[in-house]
């Protein structure tokens, strides 16, 4: 991905991880040693999410401070209802399914804990997680992760003309005690397997690439999960990765940045 982008834009392009061995020091310092002053930090998730997205900027500017004092940092804000994006992502998922036999196509989002989503409120009133809110217009949406992921849902279904009832929105991933948000994308795909469904596909939209989530737990282990309660074909659409359209996309996004007036 990095080289790719770096072929369609004249300015350096580093990588850095949240959790990996190139870390966002390490990225930051490529581009310096490069001599470059302004960075155009780009989250690659969709979705705002307090462990993603804030933690990445969050960091990015201790290490500014610390390290990096001479160096602007501007971030590209959440993308999941970006126009262009939706387009990216809508054509990569038909394309995908075109010759694929499926009924019903399952939106997994990775989950979060509920409190999460309250504690990102900026209102600290609107996000009550009932169903209604994430419908509700407020400026809570801003940084709410479940309202953006059934925004997604809900574009795609409206660009990719699907019928009610042949898509659904799930969260997949949860970890330790705490009420996550539901539904659950393993109960769902057993509930849907139940329930009659022998062809399903299924598309991971908090991810822009494919990784042991989305590899492991749902294309095998959902599969697995969904042929043992009476399924048949199950499908996962793979994620943007190397996709033209999308390194296209960003390319266009820094370039975009890059031609804005310098501000005083």
């Amino acid at each position: 991905m990095q080289d790719k982008v770096q072929e369609k834009i004249d300015y350096p392009v580093a990588l850095a991880m949240r959790y990996g061995t190139m870390t966002i020091k390490k990225g930051l310092q490529q581009l310096v040693d490069k001599g470059v002053e302004e960075v155009f930090l780009i989250p690659l998730y969709p979705q705002f999410a307090m462990a993603t997205t804030e933690t990445i900027l969050v960091l990015a500017e201790e290490l500014r401070t610390e390290h990096f004092p001479n160096l602007k940092i501007e971030s590209l804000p959440a993308f999941y209802n970006n126009p262009d994006y939706i387009d990216v992502l809508a054509n990569s998922i038909k394309a995908d399914l075109k010759d694929k036999n499926y009924n019903h196509l399952l939106f997994s989002y990775h989950g979060v804990p509920e409190r999460h989503i309250r504690k990102s409120d900026i209102t600290n009133s609107h996000c009550t997680i009932d169903g209604s809110c994430c419908k509700t217009p407020s400026p809570a949406h801003e940084f709410c992760y479940r309202h953006q992921c059934l925004e997604v849902t809900r574009l795609i279904a409206e660009k990719l003309k699907l019928e009610k009832d042949t898509y659904s929105t799930s969260f997949q991933s949860r970890l330790g005690f705490d009420p996550w948000l539901l539904p659950y994308t393993d109960r769902t795909i057993e509930r849907l397997g139940k329930k009659g469904v022998e062809n399903m596909a299924i598309v991971t939209p908090a991810f822009v690439s494919d990784c042991l989530e989305t590899l492991e737990e749902i294309a095998m282990e959902g599969k697995e999960l969904f042929q043992e309660v009476g399924g048949k074909e199950y499908s996962t659409v793979p994620c943007l990765n190397t996709n033209e359209d999308w390194v296209a996309l960003l390319a266009q996004w820094i370039n975009e940045w890059a031609a804005k007036p310098i501000k005083a």
